[in-house]
């Protein structure tokens, strides 16, 4: 299980209305975390660590209105998660379908926009960074 983390939504949890409307989570911003039940509301908080961060899927309302009141917590919102069938994504690993990189520390700091993608690839050195500044049309190349 997965999250897209750069497809924001440009909406907050309380324009969903409900208990969300006028509650603590209200300006918790929403993405779309993936094509995998889009209808499924998935709440992720992170902390910093002096190693990084720690990140918490699937929080319930009440731990993460309770994490950002305690102040060292961020919060989104994601309808839907990226999910793989039994094997898929070892074999899509094997094959070298996707890119791995480290996760700056600074990840969640960063814009959650199409941004995000091409800095992250970047920083993997000057090959990537060559394919992160292509244009999205290849004829504007």
């Amino acid at each position: 299980m997965g999250m897209v983390l750069n497809r924001p939504l440009e909406k907050r949890l309380g324009e969903l209305g409900g208990d969300f409307a006028l509650g603590p989570l209200a300006s918790v911003p929403l993405y779309s975390g993936g094509p995998v039940q889009t209808e499924q509301l998935i709440l992720v908080a992170w902390q910093r660590r002096p190693d990084g961060f720690q990140l918490h899927m699937g929080v319930e309302p009440e731990k993460a209105a309770s994490l950002l009141a305690d102040g060292d917590a961020h919060l989104r919102a994601y309808f839907g998660y990226a999910g793989w069938g039994a094997g898929q994504l070892k074999k899509e690993l094997k094959s070298h379908t996707w890119i791995i990189a480290d996760a700056p520390r600074d990840l969640f700091d960063k814009p959650g926009d199409k941004s995000l993608w091409r800095t992250v690839l970047s920083a993997e050195g000057a090959e990537w960074r060559l394919l992160a500044d292509e244009p999205d049309d290849p004829a504007e190349n």
